[in-house]
């Protein structure tokens, strides 16, 4: 079922998976214009066999969150490097998150974000440290990084590839979602088809996709006045995609650098998405972590 938290004038949609009152609290954090529902209901449920309540969330400007307007354009660059007047500030998107959490009861949470939502994790780490009690952080960059800093982590040559994708796919919303997961998935492993086209045409029928939604949330990145890394005191454990095509490993061995105690773990062959073969293991990493927090 699904249920809303307020931010002010912003409701933000979650879901949950397991006892909130007695599982150990996980929130999961998607990533850049994807909507809550490309957390597998699969995966989910195998952290609640591991003793994990679960909630998931759409970020404002995604699925059934709060959507917002902006300029024509959708040029994510342009937003990074400062051509686009933020709509909201990263600060709105922690003050979402922390509106999730109040919502189900939760002080505190183990909190695990992908892609953008990696960068909101460290962010809430290390913005409002009360709130966190272990991160995991999956194929994203340092979110203290900077705009020019962060270029160089990505894979630049990808992001003309997933224009001509939008090009080819734009009669089929549906289509263009899985395209565009099929183009970040992993090389090493078999593309899940049923589940994307499924979701895809979930997230459709959910809410259709806004190109401009990318735009507006690749612009708080700049708005962010965070500290260190270093000084990051939860257990951390630093996940990345040995053949990512957006992020590169680089990325991910910074970010574990910088913060004490954070434990790397590379996969050979995963993309920019958690592949369901690796799903065991690592609900296992973060079952370790949270054991230690």
């Amino acid at each position: 079922m699904t249920r809303y938290a307020r931010n002010g004038d912003v409701e933000i949609a979650y879901e949950s998976f397991g006892d909130l009152a007695t599982g150990e609290p996980l929130l999961l954090i998607m990533g850049l214009d994807f909507q809550m529902v490309w957390w597998a209901d699969d995966l989910c449920r195998q952290f609640v066999e591991a003793g994990f309540a679960v909630v998931r969330f759409d970020n404002r400007d995604t699925g059934l969150s709060t959507h917002f307007e902006s300029p024509t354009d959708d040029h994510p660059f342009r937003a990074l490097l400062g051509g686009t007047r933020p709509v909201y500030t990263g600060a709105d998107m922690l003050d979402d998150i922390e509106a999730v959490l109040d919502a189900v009861g939760w002080d505190a949470a183990h909190v695990m974000g992908a892609s953008m939502g990696a960068g909101l994790a460290q962010a809430l780490t290390l913005d409002r440290p009360a709130r966190v009690r272990s991160m995991v952080s999956v194929t994203g960059p340092p979110v203290t990084a900077g705009s020019l800093r962060t270029l160089s982590y990505l894979h630049l040559g990808t992001f003309p590839r997933l224009a001509g994708l939008g090009r080819a796919a734009q009669d089929d919303p549906a289509e263009l979602l899985v395209a565009i997961y099929r183009a970040m998935y992993a090389q090493g492993y078999p593309f899940p088809e049923q589940w994307a086209r499924e979701t895809a045409d979930l997230s459709h029928r959910r809410s259709p996709r806004d190109p401009r939604s990318a735009q507006r949330q690749t612009a708080t990145a700049r708005t962010f006045r965070l500290p260190s890394l270093s000084t990051v005191r939860v257990p951390t454990l630093v996940i990345a995609g040995g053949d990512d095509p957006l992020v590169r490993v680089a990325a991910g061995r910074d970010i574990a650098r910088q913060i004490p105690g954070a434990v790397l773990r590379t996969y050979p062959g995963m993309g920019h998405a958690l592949p369901e073969e690796l799903w065991p293991e690592i609900v296992g990493h973060v079952r370790d972590l949270a054991a230690r927090a």
